[in-house]
């Protein structure tokens, strides 16, 4: 079974606090975990799932501000000062996560100061990761953009194939869906990728990745550090095993 790297990079106190809480659920595609403002009643740790935090515009568009996977985990922040979410949570790849309640996971927390210290890191990051996504949107065009995307949701999802709309696409990325077709096309003219309604299959990852923007390897290098900085603050060992 796929592990949460987060978790795994932990010392075995600190894993053992949160795997007596943890319970097993499937995440559905589309799925609003919580909302901007609300109440966030639990913690979860993706295992091949994958949520993106967006931010609602008034006119009722939506921007991707953070993607986490397998190398994170979605509400803990909001679960340790009161519930109340700064963003909107919605299952962007469904699949297999991890659970718990928030006023379990925020006891066995403040049980331990290394968890609490690698629990703060890792909302440091994803805050990073928020900061990148809004360069990101000033400054690349959108064929960088996409391919950054699609890069890094195929490292959470360990998946070649990504189950994807256009539509989907270009509210993740703030833009057109027109847009998303044009570019789309672009890259499948070129072969790095294959795409056919509803689903994108990337095809040649190294041209990908030479067309995405720096942004991919900033991101990814973030959460590499967060993953040893953890092993390092729980006295632990870092996960061998990444995308």
């Amino acid at each position: 079974m796929q592990e949460n790297l987060f978790i795994a990079a932990l010392c075995e106190r600190d894993r053992g606090l949160l795997n007596d809480m943890l319970a097993p659920v499937t995440l559905r595609s589309q799925d609003v975990v919580f909302d901007e403002g609300g109440a966030a009643a639990s913690v979860y740790f993706p295992l091949d799932a994958v949520v993106s935090l967006v931010v609602s515009l008034s006119s009722g568009a939506t921007v991707e501000a953070a993607m986490v996977g397998r190398d994170g985990m979605v509400g803990a922040l909001a679960a340790l000062d009161g519930h109340i979410s700064m963003s909107r949570a919605i299952v962007q790849l469904g699949g297999r996560a991890l659970v718990c309640d928030a006023d379990a996971f925020r006891r066995a927390v403040m049980q331990s100061e290394t968890l609490l210290t690698a629990i703060i890191r890792h909302g440091q990051t994803v805050f990073g990761q928020a900061q990148q996504s809004a360069a990101c949107l000033a400054a690349h065009d959108i064929a960088a953009r996409l391919a950054r995307w699609l890069l890094r949701a195929r490292d959470l999802s360990d998946s070649d194939t990504l189950p994807f709309t256009q539509n989907f696409l270009s509210e993740m990325l703030g833009t057109t869906r027109p847009s998303v077709s044009v570019v789309a096309h672009t890259l499948q003219q070129a072969g790095m990728i294959r795409y056919r309604r509803g689903k994108i299959e990337i095809v040649d990852v190294a041209a990908l990745q030479e067309t995405a923007c720096e942004c991919y390897g900033v991101v990814k290098d973030q959460y590499a550090a967060l993953l040893r900085s953890a092993a390092c603050t729980s006295g632990g060992e870092p996960p061998t095993r990444w995308g």
